[in-house]
This record gives structure tokens, C-alpha cells and sequence, in this order.
């Protein structure tokens, strides 16, 4: 009788849409040509295929995006309707309404939240052998973190959408014209990204979920309270208000209070707003570009 052989079967990938992903990326060769501008759209491509890959993991798990947005709900409809009971509104709130003042800095907080454990998520990604793919290639260091960050504004949209509507049902005055929508969604990217960015700085140092997690933990609220999400600058004691001025997120939220609520008066400035995330973003990027490569050390 005559053996019967079997063919081997390859070995099951942890998450075969990444790795293939990873692979499709890291051999993608520049179809743009030479020069600084091909270089600059070369970036941009392979940038957005990055993002790409990031928004296809979110479409696999939508029930993450779900359950992140219980936390916004609990906070507007219980801190906010509270505090405006007690008439603990903040001044400079507009038209005399704490919700008002509150619905962006519920936005901001929640953008940070979904933002700053990313890092987890790239180093279970080093685990499964992806991450390898990425670094050995010829892709720009740069673009591989700029794609993962943009992917936290991405989730950061679903959540403004949610936190939008139910602060309509609760009667916030929310700014509908176009121009203000799209400086809304800048911010929630620039937000995003340097928040998305600094976790995988973190996760680079200290190359351990449970420490990325602990450390995300632990300026998640500093961060959060030393700002104006909450209250006005002008009410913060003096060192804490030195803080806020030297917080990311307090620009954040004042962009996001000038730009989604009817007659606020900003505080610091549009243009301040964007120039110090805008300068915040490129300094992290190039940073986390230049020490990424320690998470696989």
C-alpha cells in the first residue's frame, strides 16, 4: 500500500490583512519619479496607505468605537446637567450655559482617551511580527507614524459626531457652518495625532503594555485637569495656569470652543490654537520617527 503524503500548510498569521497589508506597503516602490515635490506626494502616498491599514483594524472591531463613547455620554449628561443645577458655570460661558462651555472639552477629553493607548496596540503589533515588516523596509519612518497617528483623528471623528448630537438634543448652541465643521475636524486630527504620537513615544521608552497603560493613565488626568476643558484659565491658581498655557490640549479645547459653540469668544486665539499644535505635531512626529525603531530592540 502506498503512503499518502500531505502537502504542509503554512503556517495561519496572527492578523493576515495586516501582514499582508505590511508587506503590500513595504514593497510599494515611488511612482512619482525624483525630485522634491515626487518626494513630498511619495510621502503622502505611503502615509495614506498606513492610515488605510489602521482604518480597515477599526472596520474588523466597531464595537471599540461603541463603547468609547459611553464615557462622553455619562460626562455631558451627568457632570454637565449637574454643575449647570448648581450653577457652577464657568465664565465666559456662553450665553450663560455650562453645556455650552463644557461640550468641546468633553470632545477634547475624548480624543485624548481614544488617542493616548495606542501605543498598546503597536507593541502587540511588534509581538505578532508586523511591526518587523514595517521597519525593515524602505518606508519612511515618518510616514509609518504619521499614518497611525491621523488613524486616532479618524476614531476621534466618530466620537465628535456622537458627542455633537446628543449635545443638540441637549440644547448646546453648536455652530453648523461649513468653514467652522472643518476647522472642528482639523483640530480633532491635529489633537489625535500628537496625542497617538506621544503614546507611541511612550511605548518606545518603556516597550511594555502594562507600562504604557500605566503611564497613559498617568497623564491622561493631569492633563486633562490642567486645562481649559473644564474651567477658564483665568479661575486656575497661578502655577496651575503656567501649566495650561504650556498644555497641548488647552489649545485644543479653546480651537474647539471658538469654532463649535454660537457666540463664544475665543480666548487665546485661533491662530495661536493651530500654530502651537501644528508646531506640537511636527515636533512629535520627528521625534517618535527617530526613536520607533527601539520598540523592536
Amino acid at each position: 500500500m502506498k503512503p499518502v503524503h500531505f502537502a504542509a500548510l503554512p503556517a495561519a498569521s496572527a492578523n493576515p490583512p495586516v501582514a499582508e497589508a505590511a508587506t503590500a506597503v513595504s514593497r510599494r516602490s515611488d511612482p512619482l519619479g525624483s525630485g522634491p515635490g515626487a518626494a513630498a506626494g511619495s510621502f503622502l502616498l505611503k502615509t495614506w496607505a498606513i492610515l488605510g491599514i489602521e482604518v480597515r483594524k477599526m472596520r474588523h472591531d466597531p464595537f471599540d468605537l461603541v463603547t468609547r463613547a459611553v464615557q462622553p455620554i455619562l460626562w455631558l449628561t451627568v457632570f454637565g446637567q449637574v454643575f449647570g443645577r448648581l450653577r457652577a458655570q464657568a465664565a465666559g460661558a456662553t450665553q450663560g450655559n455650562y453645556l455650552d462651555y463644557l461640550t468641546p472639552g468633553i470632545l477634547a477629553q475624548s480624543v485624548i482617551y481614544i488617542a493616548i493607548f495606542q501605543g498598546i496596540a503597536v507593541i502587540w503589533e511588534r509581538d505578532q511580527g508586523t511591526l518587523q515588516k514595517f521597519l525593515v523596509s524602505p518606508l519612511p519612518r515618518a510616514a509609518l507614524v504619521l499614518g497611525k497617528g491621523l488613524a486616532a483623528g479618524v476614531r476621534g471623528l466618530t466620537q465628535a459626531v456622537t458627542i455633537s448630537i446628543l449635545a443638540l438634543l441637549l440644547g448646546v448652541h453648536l455652530r453648523l457652518e461649513i468653514a467652522a465643521l472643518l476647522g472642528v475636524v482639523a483640530l480633532v486630527f491635529l489633537g489625535g495625532n500628537f496625542f497617538a504620537t506621544l503614546s507611541l513615544v511612550i511605548a518606545a521608552l518603556v516597550r511594555s503594555r502594562e507600562r504604557v497603560q500605566g503611564m497613559g493613565q498617568l497623564i491622561t488626568m493631569p492633563l486633562f485637569f490642567a486645562s481649559n476643558a473644564l474651567y477658564p484659565i483665568a479661575l486656575m491658581p497661578g502655577w496651575v495656569a503656567v501649566v495650561a498655557h504650556l498644555n497641548p490640549l488647552s489649545y485644543m479645547v479653546d480651537g474647539l470652543r471658538t469654532l463649535m459653540v454660537m457666540g463664544n469668544a475665543e480666548t487665546l486665539g485661533l491662530p495661536l490654537d493651530f500654530a502651537v499644535l501644528l508646531a506640537t505635531n511636527v515636533a512629535i512626529v520627528l521625534l517618535a520617527a527617530r526613536i520607533y525603531p527601539r520598540l523592536v530592540r
